[in-house]
């Protein structure tokens, strides 16, 4: 027989709403109901926190709000589902009674991950995008080596030009060069005497990393920061407003996100290239700090806000299941 699973807690209104109306469907369709109070079981609370009532029929899940027509259709063809398996003989397990008779160290690391995904990926933008802070700090403080180390892990990854980089701990935070058109500001070429002409492949901006004068480069550029930094800074508001923020449109990311940087970015390339057409069609430009900044923080927060959500329905998903396979397991064992 079909089982159905309704999540409740005490002194849940809509969950008794809910309650009544299974009850009632339960005169046209057969089926077992087991109620599930939330609050019994730490796993499961964690789980769905303050979205119930749920309903479970088979594979079918229902999250409130849900009407009275959606919910017996989703029985019914939970219980059409079950009939058509045992008339073709595959003896299906109980549905809805978990998805396993044992628990294995893969579960138990993947219901983990899936409890601290988050925790994980904010750990890991925090790394990534404060890691480059510290060349700076190590450099002013005479500990080369390690310096010069994450300079080296994040150069494949950065073409940290010096021109396009932060500096701490030096007489400017940013040295741009001429053609930004920044005023009041040492450039590049006045702080250092290369230019384009003296360095056409940008080898030299890229291999200087700064002077006690000047400072020291950031080992990320400045728009590459501000792109994970916002993604960190996302992260952290999804997980203290309990991962309730929904999911960005794709459009407007296209909008909000990529059309700006890829403006600024792909403008300021192409009007760059040794190529006459594209001299011709775009004129001459380079960047500028706030721009970088600005156009790399709205990418990064919306990139973020697009896929951080789209990652939590997934492990939700995972912790859903596994909560189950272990809660089945429990009750068989008592």
């Amino acid at each position: 027989m079909l089982q159905v699973t309704l999540y409740t807690r005490r002194e849940c209104h809509l969950c008794e709403e809910v309650e009544t109306n299974l009850r009632m469907i339960h005169s046209d369709i057969p089926f077992e109901l087991k109620i599930v109070d939330i609050d019994s079981d730490e796993n499961i609370k964690v789980l769905f926190g303050m979205e119930i009532p749920v309903v479970e029929a088979g594979p079918y899940r229902l999250r409130y709000p849900f009407s009275v027509q959606e919910l017996r259709m989703t029985i019914s063809a939970a219980n059409d589902r079950l009939a058509q398996l045992e008339r073709l003989n595959e003896n299906p397990p109980e549905i809805g009674s978990g998805t396993g008779i044992s628990i294995n160290r893969s579960d138990r690391i993947a219901f983990w991950i899936a409890r601290h995904y988050l925790l994980l990926i904010n750990l890991f933008l925090l790394l990534y995008f404060g890691l480059p802070f510290l060349g700076p700090v190590l450099k002013t403080t005479g500990l080369n080596f390690p310096a010069e180390v994450i300079y080296k892990i994040y150069s494949p990854i950065c073409h940290q030009w010096a021109f396009r980089s932060w500096f701490l701990f030096g007489e400017q935070a940013y040295y741009p060069r001429e053609a930004a058109g920044i005023d009041n500001v040492t450039t590049f070429e006045q702080a250092t005497g290369f230019s384009d002409v003296v360095d056409p492949d940008r080898r030299i901006a890229r291999a200087f990393e700064g002077n006690e004068i000047l400072g020291y480069k950031v080992a990320l550029c400045q728009r590459d920061e501000a792109i994970w930094g916002s993604m960190f800074i996302f992260g952290v508001i999804y997980a203290i407003t309990g991962r309730k923020i929904k999911k960005l449109h794709w459009i407007l990311w296209l909008l909000l996100g990529l059309f700006p940087v890829a403006l600024d970015g792909g403008s300021q390339l192409l009007s760059q290239l040794p190529v006459d057409l594209f001299q011709t069609i775009f004129p001459y430009r380079e960047s500028t700090p706030l721009l970088r900044s600005i156009t790399g923080i709205l990418f990064g927060w919306t990139t973020a806000w697009l896929t951080i959500p789209l990652i939590e329905e997934t492990m939700g998903e995972s912790r859903r299941d596994l909560a189950r396979k272990f809660n089945s397991l429990k009750e068989r064992k008592s």
